[in-house]
């Protein structure tokens, strides 16, 4: 045999060339690559459903190969199309042979006898006019797919390119155009239907041709009915299923994600981890409230919920079902607006963590003016003073940014960094102290991240040795098969310490709820969550974050264009969304209180400051760290006499015989509002008479503040404006006796405010009380 082998070679060799040039084209004839159309950008659910696509960019509904094919239609296609395709080799020489002798004896086309194969080399060469040449390409074509595919993949490839009518190609997208359904999910009729058309996509058009299409498929039914393929039943039923009249529109359970994929990842298959049930609920929660705020002329809302342990985007609506005039096509998830208050939570975090703030410390809510600026709260109103916990549950704003101040503006810009909020690009001194009520823009995306980061950092800290995650603050992902890599462990700290947090989300979580749903707490089925809401300057922007162990739900509503409306604020707006989104999501346990981070201390239970012997006192856990807070600065001792009703000291007694107590006493100012809601606060008492009170002032300047630099507006008759000068006294009944620049004004009893109208220049403004108490300040009038 070699020996003839051997003979052949030298005897042939032109032969022999010329069959090794023939083996090497038919190896590389067939292209690596068969089909180059672009395809759909299409996204499935955590549970494989459908929940968006993007068309292709040829305008052809074409989705990616697919991964499976339905046990139904893979036996309509088979024995419409190619009954024998298990096999051959790429072509049927029985079936060319009767279709050759059919069309030539009608004298035009009447019978294809090309396999699936051959129909797939059709495809991929663009339908090119038939002709023998073309006829021998796609035959010889075949047979090399044949030994480069098996026959699975072949029929994947054909499933997925076939035409179906229209612009509809391949037959995941034909069954949700036309049935509305998953491929999987077809009748035996639906399946048979389908199956005829790629031999005639004309057919499906709603209204025409009908009866053709319908005599294909029962007929095709009947041949699988007699093969025993259906049984008599199924093929009778099937017979009576109607035909489809009009196309069906994709799902758009998650459009504004399906954008956001195709960014990245056009013209593929991607599997994502939304929770379809709750998207769905999610939709349903927004439309719902949608017909609510409209009535407001507020048209945009925007949710996200992130689940905390995985990080993994478990719903994304980016928009309310508006119309094109209100941007229905914004993705409000990703767009960065004014943060309002939603970021004083992290102030309030990050002071703990410094040891600046405990939670029970009374922090001043008085008028203010700190180099121009004027904070307001939101009711305009003023508390005097107000435990660092109410004052972020209340969303007070003076307090937020006094604390801010005190904490230091640069340092907390410097560490809005580690969070990487979008939008929060600018300096400090770009923002001031407005950073804390607004002054910057974030999105729901990267605040919602924030939050989930926190809230695993307490997780991690419980279930581990109490330690920390080297890469605790990760992106939140939408794709179902990406886990996050948390690092390492460690036991420094990232940003904020396990200890601080749960102080912080413990306080969030005594934030009053929206109306209806005030007396959560004492309902068994009530869900513990910290929560915050906030609201922009001029009432465009309405935010409400909340944050359980296992899932974080952020809303934003609002108008896309920036526009505000009166009323439209995080409470009213934002929050009912929120919590109605978290009574469709499962029931959470609170956090584990991380006890590695807290240590013991005792505060004084009025002031919340250190404790010192002179104040009542009680022990509370803080975070373990160095401690910056001082002793209590309000209780001091005072000297009372032996009836306890006037004051007295050496001038005018003797100490031997006079009682010592204990008294909480406020600085005037916030005395002047303090009282007014705290019923129980006693006022100093009097001296004695005879006696010389050593005391520091009585009164404080409420406005302006010292050294302020004013405007006098003028009215509308071109007259200047007046300047108020307010004043708080301990003892309001107390006259007071106003002077400018030495002049006398007026005397005021119980309310001391006086109207003046200094000219230009710098001015000096006394009160002087009747107890001979006096107080200065100056201003310059420009």
């Amino acid at each position: 045999m070699k020996n003839n082998i051997a003979q052949f070679v030298k005897t042939n060799p032109k032969k022999l060339l010329l069959l090794s040039v023939l083996c090497i084209l038919y190896y590389f004839c067939l292209p690596q690559v068969l089909f180059h159309s672009p395809t759909a950008t299409v996204v499935e659910s955590s549970d494989n459903s459908l929940i968006g696509a993007k068309i292709a960019e040829d305008g052809q509904w074409r989705f990616p190969k697919v991964d499976s094919i339905p046990f139904k239609f893979k036996t309509c296609i088979l024995q419409f199309e190619d009954a024998h395709f298990y096999h051959h080799p790429g072509f049927n020489p029985v079936s060319m042979a009767k279709a050759i002798g059919a069309n030539f004896s009608a004298g035009k086309t009447v019978r294809g006898g090309s396999t699936i194969t051959q129909q797939v080399i059709r495809l991929a060469r663009k339908n090119k006019e038939r002709s023998y040449l073309e006829k021998i390409i796609e035959l010889v074509w075949a047979t090399r797919l044949e030994f480069r595919y098996s026959k699975k993949e072949i029929l994947k490839l054909y499933v997925s390119n076939a035409p179906f009518g229209g612009n509809v190609v391949g037959l995941d997208v034909a069954s949700w155009r036309y049935y509305g359904l998953q491929s999987h999910q077809l009748s035996w009729a639906q399946s048979a239907t389908l199956a005829v058309l790629p031999n005639a996509p004309g057919l499906i058009y709603p209204g025409k041709n009908q009866e053709h299409l319908l005599k294909k498929r029962n007929r095709l039914l009947k041949k699988m009915a007699d093969a025993g393929i259906i049984d008599k039943t199924t093929y009778e039923l099937a017979l009576l299923e109607e035909l489809p009249q009009k196309p069906y529109a994709l799902p758009k359970i998650a459009p504004h994600l399906v954008q956001e994929i195709a960014k990245e990842y056009r013209g593929q298959r991607i599997k994502t981890s939304i929770d379809k049930a709750l998207q769905n609920n999610v939709n349903r929660i927004v439309e719902k409230h949608y017909d609510r705020l409209k009535q407001n002329l507020v048209y945009n809302t925007a949710v996200l919920v992130l689940e905390v342990k995985t990080r993994q985007v478990l719903a994304y609506t980016g928009n309310t079902p508006t119309t094109k005039e209100y941007q229905k096509d914004v993705n409000l998830i990703k767009a960065n607006r004014s943060t309002g208050s939603v970021i004083k939570p992290l102030l309030y975090t990050a002071m703990l963590d410094a040891g600046e703030l405990l939670p029970e410390m009374l922090v001043p809510d008085v008028p203010t003016q700190i180099a121009g600026y004027t904070p307001e709260n939101f009711n305009e109103d003023y508390s005097g003073a107000v435990t660092a916990k109410k004052a972020l549950a209340r969303s007070l704003n003076i307090p937020a940014v006094r604390l801010l101040q005190s904490y230091g503006l640069e340092k907390f810009r410097d560490q809005l960094n580690y969070f990487n909020l979008g939008g929060v690009n600018k300096s400090a001194d770009h923002y001031g102290l407005t950073l804390i009520l607004g002054g910057a823009e974030s999105n729901l995306w990267d605040l919602c991240k924030t939050y989930a980061n926190l809230a695993s950092t307490v997780n991690h800290f419980n279930e581990t040795s109490s330690e920390y995650y080297t890469n605790e603050y990760v992106e939140p992902v939408f794709y179902k098969d990406t886990k996050r890599d948390f690092g390492t462990k460690k036991i420094e700290k990232n940003n904020l310490d396990a200890a601080s947090i749960y102080l912080a989300f413990e306080s969030m979580k005594e934030v009053n709820r929206p109306d209806g749903s005030e007396s959560w707490e004492f309902y068994d089925s009530s869900k513990e969550i910290a929560w915050k809401t906030g609201t922009s300057y001029g009432n465009k922007d309405a935010w409400a974050i909340g944050v359980t162990p296992d899932y974080v739900v952020g809303v934003w509503s609002g108008n896309a264009d920036g526009e505000g409306r009166p009323n439209h604020t995080g409470v009213s707006s934002s929050a009912p969304i929120l919590f109605d989104v978290f009574d469709v999501l499962p029931k959470s346990d609170w956090f584990l209180k991380p006890l590695d981070a807290f240590v013991e201390t005792k505060v004084c239970s009025t002031s919340g400051y250190l404790a010192t012997p002179i104040c009542p006192s009680k022990t509370i856990s803080i975070p373990n760290k160095d401690n910056k807070i001082r002793a209590c600065k309000y209780h001091r001792n005072i000297q009372l006499d032996s009836k306890k009703q006037f004051r007295v000291n050496s001038s005018c007694a003797d100490l031997s015989n006079t009682t010592t107590e204990s008294w909480f006493v406020l600085p005037p100012l916030m005395e002047f509002y303090y009282k007014k809601t705290h019923l129980n606060y006693k006022l100093l008492p009097n001296f004695k008479n005879g006696c010389s009170s050593v005391d520091t002032s009585p009164m404080q300047f409420i406005y302006p503040k010292d050294g302020s630099r004013i405007t006098l507006t003028k009215g509308f008759n071109s007259e200047k404006g007046e300047l108020i000068v307010k004043l708080a006294h301990s003892k309001k009944e107390t006259p007071v006796y106003w002077y400018v620049d030495e002049d006398y004004i007026k005397e005021t009893i119980n309310f001391h405010e006086v109207a003046i109208q200094p000219i230009e220049g710098k001015h000096k403004i006394t009160a002087l009380d009747a107890l001979g108490n006096a107080s200065v300040i100056w201003v310059t009038i420009e």
